[in-house]
């Protein structure tokens, strides 16, 4: 017992190392870092396989012995790149002191590169990277440009080193942040008697400025004064010409208001009259309108009674007629059922009779040994009595003690006239042998043959004569 304890302990200890290697293999990615998992990670969409499987803001569980991992942090560096004695396209040398601030990109792609050029070096060579990246897309923009256009448009020149550097910074897997040109200068002094050029010229600006300014000033107050003569003057005559028109325009307006007077009575006047007869007139055309309406409802009212009522009638007798055909339908159907079921049944029932005649027939030619021919035979047999009895009733009704025979003895022959005549009239019955002819077969040899035909004619004397 305390084995199976000692070996359940151990299995328990077993498991739980096995669960704690387990979950110390996942690992969760901080905000501020990449986590680059190397080693077997599988292939891309190309199908090749892929060097590294970067993560950012996640987690991943590493593969014992097959995969290892690291991490990329993403603090922003800040470069101090100070360039020194770069050409402008003047020739002119100069210094442009700067300050770069980059750090690891996490676009996918560019992730990927950082990876590939950047897993596993310190802060200090990345940033000697960086610098001379940045060292030579900043001599190039710098040579593509004017010291004039770079002095008077600082922001093109930004915008060019942002782009320039921005590209190359993607091919090792960085991303730029922020550019801060601080000052630019040259050792020839160009850039510095631009400036006094541009201090003088807005000193003079100013100077001419002030000056214009107080000519402006001196001829301002003069016309001031001018313009307040002549409006003072312009002022009273135009006080005296507004007395005089104001005067006639109180006239003007007076006779102007008992004109529009007299105007507004005749058009009232004239618009009521107006009025009474649109008025009038309108009471005329409802009236008429009023009668046309009366007699086209009393018109579709007659209208309606007669359509109505042909067509009410119409769709009874539709009704009638397509329910009296509905009831012959019904009725053929019924019959024609009756007459199949009564045909089938008859049909059944011969089907049923045949079946059992070829049944029988069967096993009369078994017990026949199979010979058809003897089987006919039995069947006759079996029926010799019916056709004999079928013979004698040909001759069943004759009243034999109403005739009345004259014997002659057979005219010397030895045979009497009554027996004569009963034999002629038994070979009026069809003899047994032409009735198998007739019905296209041969008379069974057992019931006997043919006799040799020796019929002896016999001549009728007058004295022979027969009577009923």
């Amino acid at each position: 017992m305390p084995d199976v304890l000692i070996a359940i302990s151990i299995g328990v200890i077993v498991l739980f190392g096995v669960v704690v290697a387990l979950l110390s293999r996942y690992r969760k990615c901080p905000s501020d870092k990449v986590l680059v998992i190397y080693g077997k990670v599988g292939s891309d969409s190309s199908g090749q396989n892929r060097s590294a499987k970067c993560i950012h803001g996640g987690a991943a569980f590493i593969v014992p012995v097959i995969q290892a991992y690291q991490y990329m942090d993403l603090t922003p560096i800040s470069l101090n790149v100070d360039l020194k004695n770069a050409l402008f396209k003047q020739n002119i040398r100069v210094d442009v002191p700067s300050r770069f601030t980059v750090c690891i990109s996490t676009e996918p792609g560019v992730m990927q590169n950082a990876a590939e050029r950047l897993l596993g070096l310190q802060q200090v060579e990345i940033q000697d990277l960086a610098k001379d990246i940045i060292f030579g897309q900043l001599r190039l923009v710098i040579a593509m440009m004017d010291i004039e256009e770079i002095n008077t448009d600082r922001d093109k020149f930004l915008a060019s080193v942002s782009n320039n550097v921005e590209i190359e910074l993607k091919k090792i897997g960085l991303r730029l942040i922020n550019v801060n040109v601080t000052d630019i200068n040259d050792e020839s002094g160009y850039i510095q008697a631009l400036g006094k050029e541009a201090a003088a010229k807005a000193i003079n600006d100013a100077k001419k400025s002030v000056a214009e300014k107080d000519r402006d000033g001196a001829i301002g107050e003069a016309n001031a004064q001018r313009d307040q003569r002549i409006e003072v003057a312009a002022a009273d005559a135009t006080a005296i010409t507004g007395e005089n028109d104001a005067k006639v325009a109180v006239a003007q307006s007076d006779a102007s208001r008992r004109e529009k007077e007299a105007e507004a009575l005749r058009l009232a006047t004239a618009a009521e009259k107006v009025q009474a007869a649109k008025a009038l007139q309108e009471a005329y055309v409802a009236q008429q309108e009023a009668e046309q309406t009366r007699a086209a409802l009393e018109r579709a009212s007659q209208q309606a009674d007669v359509i109505v009522k042909a067509e009410i009638a119409k769709q009874q007798a539709e009704i009638a007629a397509e329910a009296e055909a509905e009831v012959t339908r019904r009725e053929a159907r019924g019959e024609a059922d009756a007459i199949y079921a009564k045909m089938e049944a008859q049909a059944k029932g011969i089907q049923e009779i045949l079946t059992k005649q070829a049944a029988g027939m069967q096993q009369l030619v078994s017990a026949a040994g199979g010979d058809p021919d003897a089987a006919v035979k039995l069947i006759i047999a079996d029926k010799l009595q019916e056709l004999a009895k079928i013979q004698v009733e040909a001759i069943k009704n004759i009243k034999i003690d109403k005739v009345t025979v004259w014997d002659s003895m057979g005219n010397g022959t030895g045979t009497p006239a009554t027996a004569e005549f009963l034999s002629g009239m038994l070979k009026a019955v069809p003899p047994m042998n032409d009735l198998f002819k007739q019905a296209g077969m041969e008379l069974p040899s057992f019931l006997g043959k043919d006799a040799a035909s020796s019929e002896v004619i016999v001549e009728s004397t007058p004295e022979q004569t027969v009577k009923n």
